[in-house]
């Protein structure tokens, strides 16, 4: 029932279109159920010498024997009438066609919005555990399996339906005792069919999954390819696909097995029915039973079931196949979106306050055990730690990607589960050690997050990222499309034309997550200098493990297992026992090392 709801969701705005694409399927089945009855009556009345029997109270208003005489000599009126109906069928079968391929297409387009909104609104913890691949499987091809469903098959189901009640209708109107013979293995068909739809839905779970399966495996194969190739990791790529692709082949193979074993037996059934209805016929009109024109009728009408009925196991089917994509849309859809916009949204100039903040992303694992720590507004604080100490997850926290337990974290003093989603995010940029670029041009990209921004604002920011002289080397300057994720350059340069993404906000606070990683140490030095020089009243967190990166911020954080273990500036921490010595003696030595080697 909530499968159908959906559909009927998304159907919503196109229900007229779709409405008059079903009238057209009634009109057609009734001018196609017309045929046989006009044939009947040319070879019974008009070829044929049996006299028409009405009722007499309509026989002595018409003139029935003149009538047909007529038609005798002027069989092209039999040919006209024939023509009329079948071009009567054409037109509706036209807009049955247009009219549910335009409510398939807008229902879609629906589908697509609805799902890639929902998708844009869920909280960061549900995108960290979903496959990418499996996402956009279900964003294309299982929305287009219902596209198809909607345009197609249902309204084929349809006119199934309504043949064979209509058809049903005038055999029986026509002999009772010939329609019984008609039908008699039209029950097997039916159960056979049922058996069909029950397992074919079973295996298109599967085959479903699987290829959702094998689309993340080639998505993240693609989205590394420089990492596959840099470690000759082809083969173990390939065997894993392999895998992948023969789960998938083999659960198709099935679906192909099942189809082959329906379509062989009840295309038997059909036959051994459609040969049954001529053979009583013949038996019949030989003992002066029927008619021939009757068996003409009963002979086309019976064609008119059982294929169509055959044909409504390949309908299930698909309908089968449909709910399973509509299940898979659904999972995605009963996901609650995180509240984005409700909160206040008080004036935020810089100062942070963490008091005894717990965390974990896992029940019993904590990564956050009692981290407290006071930044300024305007200082520049650092945070050096092991991987896994916690230092990305007091960002992610900031951000209101996931929502601490315990504790407190204020924001200029308001507590920041009171603050909406939407206005923090807003005050505060961030640079990533792995920053993600668009495939757009270097310009798009640096003034992405402005909507429309002045060339010179551009220029600026990419000059205190220092990495508008880079930019300049290139043969379309800011004009040049970075590919791909970025892939066209180096992991410096991204990281710089991310760090100038993010300055050109001018928000209040500024995380750099290890975002220096991938520069040199001069130029890291460079751009520490004029973002200082840029705006000193901007609070600065800087993450990283190169301690040159964190000597001249104004107070250096040591976090170690959730818990800060050290506070104060170089010189101090330095001067100290602890990790943050322990981590410069051996960098200063790697550095002593490093310029021996180069003299």
């Amino acid at each position: 029932m909530r499968k159908l709801k959906l559909l009927r969701e998304y159907l919503r705005g196109s229900g007229m279109t779709y409405l008059l694409s079903m009238l057209s399927v009634l009109l057609m089945t009734v001018f196609s159920s017309m045929v046989p009855l006009v044939i009947a009556f040319t070879v019974d009345y008009v070829i044929g010498d049996k006299p028409v029997e009405l009722p007499a109270a309509l026989a002595s208003r018409i003139d029935v024997a003149s009538g047909i005489s007529t038609i005798r000599n002027n069989l092209w009126i039999i040919l006209a009438v024939l023509v009329v109906i079948t071009l009567l069928q054409g037109i509706f079968m036209y807009l049955k066609g247009k009219c549910s391929a335009v409510a398939a297409q807008a229902s879609s387009k629906r589908m697509r919005e609805k799902l890639y909104g929902h998708l844009q609104h869920l909280p960061f913890d549900y995108h960290v555990k979903v496959q990418t691949g499996d996402i956009i499987q279900r964003c294309t091809s299982d929305i287009e399996t219902i596209q198809n469903f909607i345009s197609t098959q249902s309204i084929e189901a349809l006119q199934i339906i309504l043949q064979v009640i209509v058809v049903l209708a005038v055999m029986i109107a026509m002999d009772l005792k010939y329609t019984l013979i008609s039908i008699l293995l039209i029950p097997i068909v039916f159960v056979i069919t049922v058996r069909f739809f029950i397992n074919m839905m079973k295996v298109f779970v599967r085959a479903d999954e699987a290829e959702g399966h094998m689309t993340a495996t080639l998505q993240e194969n693609l989205a590394g390819v420089r990492v596959v190739k840099a470690f000759g990791a082809q083969n173990f790529e390939m065997e894993k696909f392999d895998e992948k692709n023969r789960t998938h082949r083999d659960l198709n193979m099935d679906i192909v097995r099942i189809m082959a074993n329906f379509y062989g037996g009840t295309d038997l059934m059909c036959m051994l029915q459609h040969a049954l209805v001529i053979a009583v016929g013949t038996y019949w009109v030989v003992r002066g039973q029927v008619t021939i024109g009757t068996v003409v009728a009963f002979s086309s009408y019976a064609g008119m079931l059982v294929w169509p009925l055959r044909n409504l196991g390949q309908m299930m089917g698909f309908m089968g196949q449909a709910f399973v994509s509509l299940g898979r849309i659904q999972e995605i859809l009963d996901n609650k979106p995180e509240d984005y916009t409700t909160g206040e949204t008080p004036p935020v100039q810089g100062e942070i306050v963490f008091e005894d903040v717990h965390f974990e992303y896992e029940k019993g694992k904590p990564v956050l055990d009692g981290a407290t720590f006071r930044i300024e507004k305007g200082q520049t604080v650092a945070i050096l730690g092991a991987t896994g100490a916690g230092k990305s997850s007091l960002v992610h926290l900031l951000l209101r990607l996931y929502d601490y337990k315990k504790g407190s974290i204020r924001i200029d003093g308001v507590e920041l589960k009171r603050i909406s989603r939407q206005w923090i995010r807003k005050h505060i940029g961030i640079v990533l050690q792995e920053p993600f670029l668009f495939s757009k041009t270097i310009r798009e990209n640096i003034g992405i997050g402005c909507g429309r921004v002045e060339e010179d604002r551009i220029l600026a920011a990419a000059r205190t990222a220092c990495v508008d002289e880079a930019i300049r080397e290139f043969g379309m300057g800011y004009d040049t499309v970075v590919g791909e994720r970025g892939v066209t350059l180096s992991g410096g340069q991204r990281q710089r034309i991310a760090i100038a993404r993010t300055i050109i906000r001018d928000v209040p606070i500024l995380i750099f997550d290890d975002s220096l990683s991938a520069v040199d140490a001069e130029t890291d030095a460079r751009i520490r200098k004029a973002l200082r020089e840029r705006r000193k009243d901007t609070t600065t967190i800087i993450i990283s493990h190169r301690i040159t990166t964190l000597a001249e911020a104004d107070r250096i954080l040591v976090l170690d297992q959730g818990r800060i273990i050290q506070s104060g500036t170089h010189d101090e921490l330095i001067q100290a026992d602890g990790p943050y010595r322990r981590i410069w003696e051996i960098q200063s030595a790697l550095g002593d090392e490093m310029e021996e080697m180069t003299v």
